[in-house]
């Protein structure tokens, strides 16, 4: 097990290094719980026979940290969205160590939550987002938000009360898409929006957003855009389908040792 007792090691070392061979191209994950070698790792493992060497295994795992995973189903290739990180200094501090291993454990859950969400029905995923809105504090109580999305259902997903007696309502559009939303999909939720002679709604989906539907979002009134990144730092953030454990970092309490103190 893991000094922290979570997890078993080979586990946790297979995982790490699956991420690793996904963001240099080199396997992907089909569906949830299965791995499979691309054309790229085929080609690769005929060249690498041997066991890798010390350099190889280091450029595995460290040159593609920036790779941005290509969501399943995607016919986009992983793209560099930030530069490669740079290798941890040799002057680094616990505690400098301690945050970038936080970061990028950030990271890898984000990215992995992502993997998850586009794989599930379109109604969870709609069931999701309401626990995730309701954890950010919109409804006094879970019976606030209600789960409307289906046939039929005229652009809505969801409906949340912020106030006992529903006279103030925010409508959900919740997509599980994996190409960018554009700006017709937002003009046609504004439609849905003025249909229902609301005032405020949240598009929020698994992908991105274009350019031209951001800056149709800014033209009007009482729309807010969550795209994937950020839904899924969302739910790191307040706990949905998400643990955290407790790491516990020694300090000494000066204080403790002062003599002089009453």
């Amino acid at each position: 097990m893991l000094a922290s007792g979570t997890q078993q090691v080979y586990k946790n070392r297979a995982g790490w290094a699956h991420d690793r061979l996904k963001r240099a191209g080199l396997s992907s994950s089909p569906k949830r719980g299965f791995w499979k070698l691309t054309a790229e790792g085929s080609t690769f493992v005929k060249a690498h026979a041997a066991p890798l060497s010390p350099d190889v295994t280091q450029k595995l795992a460290m040159d593609f940290i920036g790779v941005k995973l290509k969501l399943p189903g995607s016919a986009e290739e992983p793209s560099v969205s930030t530069p490669p990180a740079a290798p941890v200094p040799a002057v680094a501090s616990p505690d400098d160590q301690l945050e970038i291993a936080v970061s990028e454990l950030r990271k890898s859950a984000a990215s992995e939550l992502l993997e998850i969400l586009t794989a599930v029905s379109p109604a969870f995923f709609e069931r999701v987002v309401l626990d995730l809105l309701h954890e950010m504090g919109y409804g006094a109580n879970r019976a606030d938000l209600q789960q409307v999305g289906g046939p039929g259902d005229a652009g809505i997903d969801g409906v949340i009360s912020l106030d006992r007696l529903g006279l103030e309502k925010v409508y959900v559009q919740a997509k599980r898409w994996q190409e960018n939303i554009s700006r017709p999909h937002l003009q046609a939720f504004y439609g849905a929006l003025a249909g229902q002679k609301a005032r405020k709604g949240v598009f929020i989906t698994t992908s991105l957003f274009s350019n031209q539907a951001r800056e149709y979002a800014r033209s009007v009134e009482g729309i807010v855009l969550i795209d994937g990144p950020r839904l899924a730092g969302l739910m790191i953030d307040f706990g949905v389908g998400v643990s955290a454990r407790v790491v516990k970092i020694p300090k000494i309490d000066s204080d403790y040792f002062d003599e002089n103190a009453a």
